[in-house]
């Protein structure tokens, strides 16, 4: 049995909110909540919805062994990049931060490379290529509870254009 995600609780049925105004962008969107919060309205009783949602993947190139390697060697050393600090400033690097770091970075972009090379494995050739996915809203909607959403419109209509 799934549990129920808890920050479900702290979002509120949005059925019983009225729409106040329509945006094309989400930074306009969060452009007029921030109007409305500079004028002390009660914005925790707004939300921003966002309608027509789509799924973006943009594909920014192709996978083979090289690439895949590469990329995991990357990563890898970052990761280890990270860790190194952490060590070496924690302590724990043998009293020596440039050594830590070091060995970090060289672990890391080795472990890198290896796991990169096997999740390209891994794959088969199904996806050969790499991506950059997201979410689009066609259009944000502010929604604000019943008792306040006219004042919401009238303060509104008052935000100076951009």
């Amino acid at each position: 049995m799934t549990q129920p995600d808890p920050r479900s609780a702290l979002i509120p049925d949005q059925s019983a909110r009225v729409n106040v105004a329509t945006y094309p962008t989400y930074l306009e969107a969060q452009r007029a909540v921030d109007y409305l919060s500079d004028q002390r309205f009660p914005v925790e009783r707004t939300a921003i919805v966002g309608e027509g949602l789509k799924t973006i993947e943009q594909v920014t190139g192709r996978l083979d062994w090289g690439r895949a390697a590469s990329l995991g060697f990357g990563q890898g050393l970052f990761i280890g990049l990270f860790i190194g600090l952490l060590f070496g400033l924690l302590g724990l690097g043998g009293g020596n931060l440039l050594y830590a770091v070091a060995y970090g970075m060289v672990l890391g972009a080795i472990t890198g490379l290896i796991w990169g090379l096997i999740g390209y494995a891994v794959t088969g050739g199904r996806r050969d290529f790499t991506s950059v996915g997201g979410m689009r809203a066609e259009r944000y909607v502010i929604l604000a509870d019943a008792e306040v959403a006219e004042r919401a419109r009238t303060l509104l209509g008052g935000l100076p254009s951009s």
